[in-house]
């Protein structure tokens, strides 16, 4: 595009936000789907005041922004472009002092990196199609979230991590799906997870 094209951008109305973006960067490319994604995962989250949220693979800040109209976030993620771009995003929509990004490898999470994060009250977890196996693997105590919502593209990966959050300790409370990509067998997966 050239450099005068008109600004990228996506709302969530429900949230009164405005995710400007760069071509490249990722966005979901059905936003009336990606608006109920969004707010499923709100419901499931429940953000409440004074916990603390970190939204890891957060991208641009699709999730971490609704989450920051109810609570402090963290969010993670390996693209230190999309890293800026939230920051930016949470500045833009007046959220800069209860959201705060930084840039990591999460693919490479071991146990010394969650405990370096501290406790979260919540996790959400929006992974791209190769899950986050070393991330669940390498949650463990005192640093287990009493809530994880998993927003997946890839159901055999979802299954995969779900199966390790749940020997750690979590009940799959509930899951649905988004038909983010009507007449294609490609669907959105958002998991619950309680520690019990």
């Amino acid at each position: 595009l050239l450099p005068d094209s008109p600004q990228l951008s996506y709302s969530l109305p429900e949230y009164a936000l405005t995710l400007p973006y760069r071509p490249g960067d990722f966005t979901q490319v059905n936003p009336a789907a990606n608006a109920l994604l969004v707010a499923r995962a709100m419901q499931l989250l429940q953000p409440q005041p004074g916990e603390r949220i970190a939204d890891l693979f957060c991208g641009l800040g699709n999730f971490s922004l609704p989450i920051a109209a109810g609570a402090q976030v963290i969010g993670i993620e390996g693209s230190p472009e999309l890293t800026e771009r939230a920051s930016q995003n949470a500045r833009l929509n007046h959220l800069a002092e209860r959201a705060r990004f930084h840039s990591a490898d999460l693919f490479q999470t071991t146990e010394h990196t969650v405990a370096g994060w501290g406790y979260f009250d919540k996790i959400l977890l929006d992974p791209p199609r190769s899950g986050a196996y070393a991330l669940v693997q390498a949650l463990h105590a005192p640093y287990l979230p009493r809530r994880i919502v998993y927003v997946s593209c890839n159901p055999a990966t979802f299954a995969r991590d779900a199966a390790v959050l749940v020997g750690k300790g979590y009940r799959f409370r509930n899951a649905g799906i988004v038909n983010m990509f009507p007449q294609t067998a490609h669907v959105e997966t958002v998991g619950c997870f309680d520690l019990e």
